[in-house]
């Protein structure tokens, strides 16, 4: 993974009250824990669940 370019998100909105699919997208990104963070490489499909929850995530 080092050759490949990587994003790195950080979940810093609660996904309580959120949609059941968002909760999924979240947990998909390997999300857990408020504040938690994660490195993943950057596909269109990454980038897609990206923006699908945007307001919950920060792009480091």
């Amino acid at each position: 993974m080092a050759d490949k370019p990587t994003v790195k998100i950080k979940l810093v909105r609660s996904i309580a009250g959120t949609r059941e699919s968002h909760r999924a997208t979240v947990r998909g990104l390997g999300l857990r824990k408020l504040n938690s963070e994660s490195e993943l490489e950057d596909t269109p499909a990454v980038r897609g669940m990206i923006n699908k929850i945007s307001y919950l995530l920060k792009v480091l």
